[in-house]
């Protein structure tokens, strides 16, 4: 179905441009770029200063950019919430594990988490914080690198090899910390573990202190759509102590939230 577009590139004939470049500019914004004058937006979506404006307006005037009358610079606005709102009301999957996480939460007074994998990253759908959190700046929306977390290792572990394979090469394996493992034998080695214990645990291999526990969570046609997941902190309790506190806890969880 694809055409050859400009400079030999294939274009799906589908795909309509102009929605992309909108989205183009609504991604440019991130913890690096709160706020952009037209020219660092057009820099960032590799667009003319012209299309840039006419983007930004168009986004501005919809309501998802504002634009400071005094330094001219655009930020996203409130609106932008709307998407990931609608999306945590629509989807099945955090319908029905809230109350799974609700109940688990009180059950061990631990942060919990519901993440899902999005290429290499793990993507955090919904999350319950305890007073316990140690990285308070983990929220609903963050990515994180699948193959150093606990949630990452049990999604993985209920994929092919092929395609665990294709995910870790395609990963950036860095050491964020001495403990991060990033040879890619040994983590098909962990993920072998995981897929016959039934959960995965990390042990500051991304945060130094971190200590979590997941399980997958299978859908429709055996496929795997998630993981659910318990963080705590290594101040608290050693790994072999998270492993026999809540092993049978986030296996029960995972099983609860999955399509029978």
């Amino acid at each position: 179905m694809s055409t050859q577009g400009q400079k030999g590139r294939k274009t799906n004939p589908l795909m309509v441009q102009s929605v992309a470049k909108a989205f183009r500019v609504l991604q440019a914004f991130d913890s690096k770029h709160p706020s952009m004058s037209l020219s660092e937006i057009a820099e960032q979506t590799d667009m003319d200063l012209s299309a840039a404006q006419r983007f930004a307006y168009t986004l501005q005037h919809l309501g998802y950019l504002t634009k400071n009358p005094v330094t001219r610079q655009f930020s996203l606005a409130l609106k932008t919430l709307d998407l990931g709102y609608n999306y945590r009301q629509s989807s099945e999957l955090v319908g029905r594990a809230m109350p799974v996480l609700q109940h688990l939460s009180k059950q061990t007074e631990e942060t919990v988490n519901l993440t899902i994998l999005d290429g290499t990253e793990i993507v955090y759908i919904a999350r319950i914080q305890s007073r316990h959190v140690l990285n308070a700046d983990v929220t609903t929306g963050t990515r994180l690198p699948a193959y150093c977390m606990s949630p990452g290792r049990a999604i993985l572990s209920q994929m092919s090899e092929e395609d665990v394979r294709a995910v870790i090469a395609k990963s950036d394996l860095q050491m964020h910390t001495p403990a991060t493992v990033t040879d890619p034998d040994r983590l098909m080695e962990l993920i072998a573990e995981v897929r016959v214990q039934g959960y995965a645990v990390c042990f500051e291999e991304l945060y130094r202190g971190d200590a979590s526990i997941a399980a997958p969570i299978i859908g429709p046609g055996d496929k795997v759509t998630g993981a659910v997941s318990i963080a705590t902190s290594l101040a608290r309790f050693s790994p072999e102590e998270v492993t026999e506190n809540y092993a049978n806890l986030i296996i029960a969880a995972g099983r609860s939230i999955s399509i029978p």
